[in-house]
């Protein structure tokens, strides 16, 4: 039975990370433990922002890649939750991408794969189309 978003976000034993989209911040949640803000912190000059009341971590959208990185390291899995068009596409852009970041419809599953197998048809590197209201969408990343 596939947990609902929602679900998702409020259990507490997998790191989650909602990725709204430009210029919101990211919100995480983590098992507990005394030094997240620290772990979370790690070194920078910033602060993570601690939320109470839905009890949730605020970070810069910059330190998505290295949080979910090092997210692995620690905890092996992580939910990532971020919009994305129902429409949407993937496409080369995204398959020779580097890094995590994806905003396509794949969620990161074919990001920075150099192709994700033989059923594409590449019309071109990009595509302009018709958008359709956002959706959340929910991805578990683990360490193999």
């Amino acid at each position: 039975m596939a947990m609902d978003i929602r679900s998702i976000w409020k259990q507490q034993t997998i790191p989650v990370m909602y990725r709204e989209g430009a210029g919101k911040p990211l919100l995480v949640r983590l098992p507990f433990a005394q030094n997240n803000m620290l772990w979370l912190q790690n070194g920078r000059r910033n602060h993570p922002k601690w939320t109470p009341q839905s009890k949730h971590w605020e970070l810069p959208r910059a330190w998505f890649e290295d949080t979910v990185e090092r997210c692995l390291h620690r905890f092996k899995k992580i939910y990532v939750i971020q919009p994305v068009r129902k429409h949407e596409k993937c496409a080369p852009a995204c398959w020779e991408a580097v890094g995590l970041d994806c905003e396509c419809s794949c969620m990161g599953e074919h990001h920075g794969s150099d192709h994700p197998g033989g059923r594409w048809y590449v019309v071109s590197e990009t595509c302009a189309i018709s958008w359709h209201e956002r959706e959340l969408a929910c991805r578990l990343l683990t360490v193999p």
